[in-house]
């Protein structure tokens, strides 16, 4: 019987560094794994959203599994996004993550042909899990992007009967209210991770723990700031700080997000290349942009420590 366990901590959402020619730039993943551990965060989320795994042949989301695993096994908690089109191959990716000792696996809903009931995603799911028996599953619920949206407290009372290796929820939405009862489902059993970065205060206040976030990539040390005041009961530090973290989010995506936030990368030293199209690189005017306003807000004058509050309003 699976021992479910409780992420505590940060999760960064890895991108995929690409050459300039659009092929995977493999050697640069130890380097990036390195420095985030270097930050503080407890894991990383192989594959998903912000690393273009929909973008990324079967090949492709093998070696970069195989390369960031072995690169931070026992240092960092390693959760492989499985999640395609093709139920048959998502099977076969958390094969493959098992195999290649991942410590979870997790899947979307298949976004071409979608679900149509929450009976048929928890079927989908569990075939995908079954790929991967020894490994937890979680389901990752990202509407805004899959397309697909269910009440996700319902899946949750099928998937702890159907499938038996089911460890909790990526929970990807703005919906906290719906964050919360997943929390407290069958009393808290279920390890159910934030991802939405903007909303980590309020998720923090509902209970959460462990949280998945693009942004924690190069930003990792200001959320930590964050939860370091929530956790002594310093509510207007913690406010203030969120309020930082807020604006931060707030510049990036009024670009590309995944485009954008290579680009932040790339600033801090960390060269991730191009995106995979349909995705489109900024333009050298877009980067300067960017830039500017980072530098206003005080982006980079905070980091490394995170402390936004001292000249923050």
């Amino acid at each position: 019987m699976l021992t479910i366990q409780h992420t505590d901590g940060l999760i960064a959402a890895l991108f995929t560094p690409l050459h300039p020619d659009g092929s995977v730039h493999y050697e640069l993943l130890p380097t990036l794994v390195e420095h985030l551990i270097a930050t503080g965060v407890s894991g990383i989320f192989i594959c998903g959203s912000n690393g273009e795994g929909p973008n990324l042949t079967l090949e492709e989301r093998m070696r970069i599994a195989e390369t960031v695993i072995n690169a931070g096994k026992g240092r960092l908690s390693m959760i492989v996004h499985v999640g395609h089109a093709s139920i048959a191959e998502a099977r076969k990716l958390a094969g493959h993550a098992q195999e290649a000792g991942a410590d979870a696996i997790s899947s979307v809903a298949a976004f071409y042909f979608k679900p149509t009931s929450v009976q048929n995603l928890a079927d989908c799911m569990s075939d995908i899990a079954a790929g991967a028996p020894k490994l937890p599953f979680y389901y990752y619920h990202i509407p805004s992007l899959t397309g697909f949206s269910v009440d996700v407290l319902d899946f949750m009372r099928i998937a702890e009967k159907q499938i038996p290796n089911f460890a909790g929820v990526k929970y990807t939405a703005a919906t906290l209210w719906e964050y919360q009862e997943c929390l407290n489902f069958d009393n808290g059993k279920y390890d159910v991770l934030y991802g939405f970065d903007e909303n980590h205060l309020p998720a923090l206040s509902m209970g959460a723990k462990g949280c998945i976030g693009s942004t924690f990539n190069f930003a990792a040390p200001f959320y930590l700031k964050v939860r370091q005041y929530f956790e002594a009961g310093e509510m207007e530090k913690a406010r203030k700080q969120m309020l930082f973290c807020v604006e931060m989010v707030r510049t990036v995506v009024q670009y590309a997000p995944i485009p954008a936030q290579k680009a932040v990368m790339k600033m801090l030293g960390f060269d991730m290349g191009p995106c995979r199209l349909p995705l489109e690189v900024l333009s050298d005017g877009q980067y300067q942009a960017l830039h500017r306003q980072l530098t206003d807000i005080g982006f980079f004058k905070f980091l490394p420590n995170g402390e936004a509050t001292p000249d923050h309003p």
